[in-house]
């Protein structure tokens, strides 16, 4: 093959991880994807955005070839990167607006309020006033959250104005990892007068959601929202912390299709356009009620397995197919199973790793139960609360993948992996052992 045939497609923050399943997207054999950045360099720390472009900026000006596409799967800094690099070397994104309506939860709150009702009572809150007080239109219970944060970090559910001053108190110390690098990003941009002052480092209170959790992943190309998958996102007992994402949803069709319309209304808009996304909804069975918990500028990294088990293609295709200027047109069933989820196998108080399986140990589980895939999160040693990027809940040790028949099938998988795994740590209370 030439080279002039293969399109040079730029993941920022590529991951093995993602390697493998970018490379089952259709047309694979004519796309040659390369790294833009480590997930290291964008994920750990403080965020430099500056600095990050620059390294960005340096890399593709050095590249020998045609930039065809830019592309990412992971929240900020990446979303946002997407399209200022974009813009700047001619290929195709959304506007680095409708992204920051996405990722700027107050900003997001508002556009939504154009479109729906189906959100809950929200408002900021002063984290410089002493005594801190949640907003006039939002009682207890409540969430608490920065308006800028990924995998639910520094977000806290409180009950009573106690567990609020501490929840306060914790986002003060840790909002500006994020929400300082934002900025940059709200100065790039002509705000609305709503937005004034708002700045990125804004701590937004919101109404307590009941229900079950439920996410919706769509693109929108030329204007056209196309929603392609609705999943399940079900947590442990008792803890506000997924436990997996399940592929369809069992949902009823009319909440399916209720799910569909709000997504297109909202999405229009924000203004989206020629980009995936994924929005994050709160169904309640007793009332009927869908409230809109998020919007993701991007789809989700952590479905491309599941639809590919399910529909015979990774959701990446998606991604990688509007970048190019076309639409991608995602199959629907064609896959190897009925089902699938991803599943967090977490761990609920901190401790120091001193058993991981090794990658020939992964490989003999994942050839002895088909239709799974393993991947362990910390290294042995490592200390689970200094693992980055966890929720303020709990700590993720391995992400297990699972296609079949039924839920049944999904769930006999699950155990059997994470029996076969021994996941072992010390300095826990009770020397407790992942595997019990």
């Amino acid at each position: 093959m030439s080279d002039e045939t293969v399109k040079n497609v730029f993941v920022i923050g590529l991951d093995e991880a993602n390697l493998p399943t970018l490379h089952q997207v259709p047309g694979a054999d004519q796309l040659r994807f390369h790294q833009l950045l480590t997930i290291e360099e964008l994920q750990v720390g403080e965020v430099d955005l500056p600095k990050l472009l620059d390294k960005a900026q340096d890399v593709l000006d050095a590249f020998d070839g045609s930039i065809d596409a830019i592309v990412g799967y992971w929240d900020f800094p990446v979303s946002t990167l997407v399209p200022m690099l974009s813009e700047r070397y001619g290929t195709r994104s959304t506007s680095l607006e409708s992204v920051v309506k996405c990722e700027h939860k107050y900003w997001s709150r508002l556009e939504q309020q154009k479109a729906t009702d189906r959100h809950p009572p929200f408002g900021q809150v002063d984290l410089s006033a002493e005594p801190p007080r949640p907003p006039e239109s939002v009682s207890y219970p409540m969430w608490l959250k920065p308006a800028l944060s990924y995998s639910s970090e520094l977000a806290f559910g409180v009950g009573d104005e106690e567990e609020f001053r501490t929840a306060v108190a914790e986002i003060r110390d840790g909002i500006s990892r994020i929400g300082r690098p934002f900025e940059h990003v709200l100065e790039r941009i002509d705000l609305p007068p709503e937005m004034n002052g708002v700045g990125g480092r804004v701590c937004l209170a919101e109404g307590a959601m009941s229900g079950v959790q439920v996410a919706v992943e769509g693109y929108v190309h030329q204007g056209e929202v196309t929603v392609y998958g609705v999943l399940d996102s079900i947590q442990y007992p008792d803890s506000p912390c997924f436990l997996r994402h399940q592929y369809p949803s069992m949902l009823p069709p009319p909440v399916i299709a209720q799910l569909h319309d709000v997504s297109e209304r909202v999405m229009r808009q924000i203004g989206m356009d020629s980009a995936t996304f994924s929005i994050e909804f709160f169904y309640d069975p007793r009332t009927r009620e869908i409230n809109l918990l998020e919007i993701n500028p991007r789809h989700s990294q952590s479905h491309a397995e599941l639809f590919q088990y399910v529909d015979g293609v990774p959701n990446h295709h998606c991604m990688v197919r509007l970048a190019l200027g076309e639409d991608p047109h995602m199959p629907h069933r064609q896959g190897s199973y009925a089902m699938a989820a991803k599943w967090y196998h977490r761990w609920f108080t901190d401790g120091v790793v001193r058993r991981v399986p090794g990658p020939e140990e992964i490989a003999r589980i994942e050839r002895e139960t088909p239709g799974v895939r393993i991947e362990v999160i910390p290294a042995e040693g490592d200390r689970l609360s200094d693992l980055p990027g966890q929720d303020s809940y709990s700590y993720e040790l391995a992400h297990i993948y699972t296609g079949g028949a039924d839920e049944a099938e999904l769930r006999e998988k699950f155990d059997h992996c994470v029996a076969a795994l021994g996941l072992a740590f010390e300095d826990a209370p009770a020397e407790a052992d992942a595997t019990r």
